[in-house]
């Protein structure tokens, strides 16, 4: 049986996406699923003897199990410069494309888990390359996206304009995750309300400021039951 797969973005750079993918992963496990994570499109990497390693992708291969057989499937495409993909890309004369990133998830499927937890890079429109953007990702591998919302001041319109570009770009919006990233924003309960009124979609769990991923899994079951719920 195919595994189901789904999407995660952010609202912007800093919004939680790893935090919430690892939380993810753990809840489906808890769920008794075999759930595997996956960052298709890294920078900030750090060079190893193993090769460029991003910590993002070595945290969410930790909170899978099962695990991917190279780390090159769970992150096809890894560069150093901590800057938008794309540039990071040019300075070594390379180009982000999809084909690598459908055949690592298609190896990642091959191992026969129920799940992939597929995280992105940047927000919703980030450029990984010249012509493409993050979303091409989900939109190319046919994946519904669950949508981390940082709550800080700013995100009730951050969040609403990317709830809206998800649809617009034709894809799913299967629902939206809190995280509780800045623990001295003010009216933090009044800004959920305003997010749930506003966003048209459910909310699959609020994790708690500083929260581990294997702790905030419990907040997730509704993102776990979710993703269950995916026709495959």
């Amino acid at each position: 049986m195919k595994p189901k797969g789904v999407f995660i973005t952010g609202t912007d750079t800093g919004a939680g996406k790893t935090w919430a993918a690892c939380s993810l992963l753990h809840a489906l496990r808890a769920a008794n699923l075999r759930a595997t994570g996956m960052k298709p499109v890294a920078s900030g990497c750090t060079e190893t003897p193993e090769g460029l390693r991003s910590d993002d992708a070595l945290a969410l291969i930790a909170a899978s199990d099962p695990r991917p057989e190279r780390y090159e499937d769970c992150n096809p495409f890894a560069f150093a410069p901590p800057v938008s993909p794309h540039i990071a890309a040019a300075e070594v004369e390379e180009e982000v494309t999809l084909p690598p990133i459908e055949d690592a998830y298609d190896r990642i499927a091959i191992m026969h888990g129920d799940a992939i937890v597929v995280e992105g890079i940047g927000g919703w429109l980030a450029p990984i390359s010249e012509p493409l953007r993050v979303s091409a990702i989900p939109r190319h591998l046919q994946l519904p996206v669950i949508l981390v919302v940082g709550l800080k001041l700013g995100c009730l319109n951050h969040a609403q304009l990317t709830a809206r570009a998800i649809r617009a770009d034709g894809c799913e919006l299967l629902g939206w995750i809190c995280n509780r990233i800045d623990p001295d924003m003010l009216y933090p309960k009044e800004n959920l309300v305003t997010l749930n009124r506003s966003l048209a979609a459910p909310c699959l769990g609020v994790i708690g400021h500083g929260v581990e991923p294997v702790s905030a899994a419990a907040s997730l079951r509704d993102a776990a039951d979710a993703v269950r719920e995916i026709k495959a």
